[in-house]
């Protein structure tokens, strides 16, 4: 099991949720994926650095906007999200 951390709180994530989840992420592309993972590891750096809150933010809705794309794109490859959302 692992732990999940977001802005609700932790809570306990199964390692098959996990291994489901990065197959399914890395079935995104690569690129889209890569941005993804470079705009989540640059908001903890700022974390780490003490940033100022306003730019800690804006870091992780941007993180949070990629990570989201990479889900949707995946979804809708599976064809569980439906048509293009625009």
């Amino acid at each position: 099991m692992y732990t999940k951390t977001s802005d609700k709180g932790c809570h306990i994530v199964e390692a098959e949720e996990v291994k489901r989840t990065l197959l399914g992420m890395a079935e995104a592309g690569e690129p889209l994926l890569r941005q993804a993972l470079a705009a989540i590891r640059t908001h903890n750096n700022a974390q780490a650095d003490g940033l100022p809150a306003e730019e800690i933010e804006r870091l992780r809705l941007e993180a949070d906007h990629l990570y989201q794309t990479v889900i949707d794109y995946q979804l809708h490859s599976a064809g569980i999200l439906g048509e293009s959302v625009h």
